[in-house]
């Protein structure tokens, strides 16, 4: 499972141009999940963003997770992370699970973000969307639950 998480000041989603979904400081994660993804790569991936420590304290530090600020999290699928493009000029997407499988664990994470006390945002999974996202640094890391 692939996750790309970026700092915001605020972040926005679209679907047919109506926002669906609407946070201010916090985080945006793209999430991808891969055909050998599973629960326990979903609790992983929980466990890690909720204790990252990204966000800057008094002393300019990066020292406090996402539960110190009491920031949100809004989460929006995106197979395409989970592309192979060591051949030829086009994305070859065999290692994204099949809809159905992730849609559940895209489901499951979000889940595991609120029992966390995140307050939890999503898009649409399998929907076309526009993100309308104010980056914070920028500050961007990748994650890969294996």
């Amino acid at each position: 499972m692939l996750l790309v998480v970026q700092r915001c000041k605020s972040a926005e989603v679209y679907v047919s141009k109506k926002i669906i979904s609407k946070i201010n400081r916090g985080l945006v994660l793209l999430l991808g999940v891969e055909k050998k993804d599973s629960l326990k790569d979903v609790i992983f991936l929980a466990n890690k963003v909720t204790s990252l420590r990204v966000f800057n304290d008094d002393h300019d530090k990066t020292n406090l997770s996402i539960n110190d600020v009491k920031g949100s999290i809004l989460v929006v699928s995106q197979f395409t992370l989970c592309a192979d493009t060591t051949k030829g000029r086009r994305p070859s997407f065999i290692n994204s699970a099949e809809p159905a499988k992730a849609e559940k664990l895209y489901d499951n994470f979000i889940l595991e973000l609120k029992k966390r006390g995140i307050k939890c945002k999503s898009g649409t999974f399998g929907a076309y969307m526009e993100l309308k996202l104010n980056n914070d640094g920028p500050f961007t890391l990748i994650l890969n639950s294996k």
